[in-house]
């Protein structure tokens, strides 16, 4: 708002006419309505304008030097239906010509000041309205005009102004808004700090990172990313801050590369952590409000929102060619996620954990972490999926992967997964006795569904077969030869990452 109007003086009063068209006298009562009901709002606040008789001096002498008034008149003229009037006292003295009198005597300094007649009331609420209109037009003018329209009621009665750093002291936030939720969540999100060995050796230290985690247990386990770890993996040094400021030494309890999840430990748990609550991400709609928190570039206990914008969403980490990327069925948001927020909680309405945020989509460098900034498409491990991989880590320190027993094309993409022809190292790339080999599958065979989800490539068979656990029988389409086929597969397992 400009403030070059802050000064604007207040508007004299428009009721007070600098010339009153007639001598002061007391008004007489207007006569009341037959009842109150046969009165109109309108009309109620229209006040009679006495007319009086103001006769000449007859004998009052006319200054040498203050000609009379051309057009005054002897005597102001009597409505035919007025009522009868008490005429005014006649002054002491008169000014030339009978009008206009003289100004009152002004009176000593700490004497009594007479009454003055209230000055009769007229309609102001089309001013004012015409005041704020004019002050939304032009906001610049609302230093003094707008004060001046706030101070004077349409009945002429003085309101107060609150400051606008007066707040309710009773003021509460509904549960379910984004601050009421940010609120309870922020205590369980911490900022992770990892740092290398050095690879030097003495006390020198590596390269750190910063990334994000949230409490999952009572007994300080706390879940992240694996890339966010995998620096101070092998002889680091992680902590774990959270929003009070206080930070705790953690080490390592478990990773798993493929899913991008890691586990870690504070070494001296706080008593009265409390671990966020787990939602259900296969519940999850497009178009559901979420609520990320994390440490984007550094600063932590930042709270973006956004929506669902997309499910089931095939992605890989890195480049989609590497040995050691991360592949998951992703929860897609539009909420501001950037470097930093990896591993930290993907909220929804109610405050649960959908999601694990992990990848961003850059315009450079393709999916995973970078430093290029949000640009709207987030992507988050559903829970459900992160919640077992996390027990296993927990209970055995080592992942578990379901796998069909496939080598599949990880390059070609649109017309499904395509069985290699052999595996890495001339190996079968269909393992002997395994899933797909029960299955009835041979090289070549193109994979196009797994049980409803359509497959358009590697990354995206992978990333399905992921969704679920060992041992799961799953409906499988497959082309050979361009006819479809449809098999079962009983999904079988790999422990660890190796």
């Amino acid at each position: 708002m400009s403030t070059e109007n802050e000064g604007t003086e207040v508007p004299a009063d428009p009721s007070a006419p600098s010339v009153p068209p007639t001598p002061p006298a007391p008004p007489a009562p207007p006569a009341p309505p037959a009842s109150a009901d046969d009165v109109h709002p309108e009309q109620q606040q229209t006040q009679v304008q006495p007319q009086v008789h103001a006769p000449a001096p007859a004998h009052a002498p006319a200054p040498a030097h203050a000609p009379a008034p051309a057009h005054a008149p002897a005597h102001a003229p009597t409505p035919a239906h007025a009522p009868a009037q008490t005429p005014a006292p006649e002054p002491a003295t008169v000014a030339a010509g009978g009008w206009p009198p003289p100004p009152p005597a002004v009176p000593a300094w700490g004497a009594p000041v007479p009454p003055v007649p209230e000055a009769p009331r007229k309609r102001t609420g089309g001013l004012v309205a015409a005041v704020l209109v004019a002050a939304l037009v032009a906001g610049g003018v609302g230093g003094g005009i707008g004060y001046w329209a706030a101070e004077r009621g349409d009945d002429g009665i003085s309101s107060t102004t609150v400051s606008v750093g007066d707040s309710p002291a009773s003021f509460k936030r509904d549960p379910g808004t984004v601050a009421a939720v940010a609120n309870k969540a922020l205590p369980s999100v911490v900022t992770i700090q990892a740092k290398s060995g050095g690879g030097g050796g003495g006390d020198s230290e590596g390269e750190g990172g910063t990334g994000t985690g949230f409490v999952y247990d009572k007994e300080g386990h706390i879940v992240t990313n694996n890339h966010v770890v995998a620096s101070a993996a092998e002889g680091g040094t992680l902590s774990a801050t959270f929003s009070n400021g206080k930070t705790y030494d953690a080490e390592v309890v478990g990773r798993a590369e493929g899913y991008d999840v890691a586990v870690l430990k504070l070494k001296k748990a706080p008593d009265g952590l409390a671990p966020l609550p787990l939602g259900d991400s296969e519940k999850v709609a497009v178009g559901d409000s979420t609520i990320a928190i994390g440490a984007p570039f550094g600063l932590s206990n930042t709270v973006t929102t956004g929506i669902i914008s997309a499910k089931n969403r095939p992605v890989a980490s890195g480049d989609g060619s590497g040995g050691n990327n991360s592949y998951m069925s992703a929860l897609q948001t539009d909420a501001s996620i950037n470097p930093g927020n990896s591993g930290g909680p993907l909220l929804d309405a109610s405050g649960a954990v959908i999601g694990i945020n992990s990848a961003i989509q850059s315009t450079g460098n393709g999916f995973g972490q970078s430093q290029a900034g949000s640009i709207g498409l987030g992507f988050a491990i559903p829970v459900n999926q992160a919640k077992n991989v996390a027990e296993e880590l927990i209970k055995t320190g080592k992942p578990v992967y379901p796998v069909i027993g496939a080598t599949v094309n990880m390059t070609d993409k649109g017309e499904g997964a395509t069985i290699a022809q052999e595996g890495a190292g001339g190996t079968p790339a269909i393992t002997p006795n395994g899933p797909a080999a029960k299955a009835g599958l041979k090289p070549g065979d193109v994979i196009t569904a797994l049980g409803d989800r359509q497959i358009d490539s590697g990354p995206t068979l992978i990333s399905e077969i992921w969704t679920h656990e060992s041992g799961d029988t799953i409906k499988l389409t497959y082309e050979r030869d361009g006819k479809p086929t449809t098999t079962t597969v009983t999904l079988g397992e790999r422990t660890g990452d190796n």
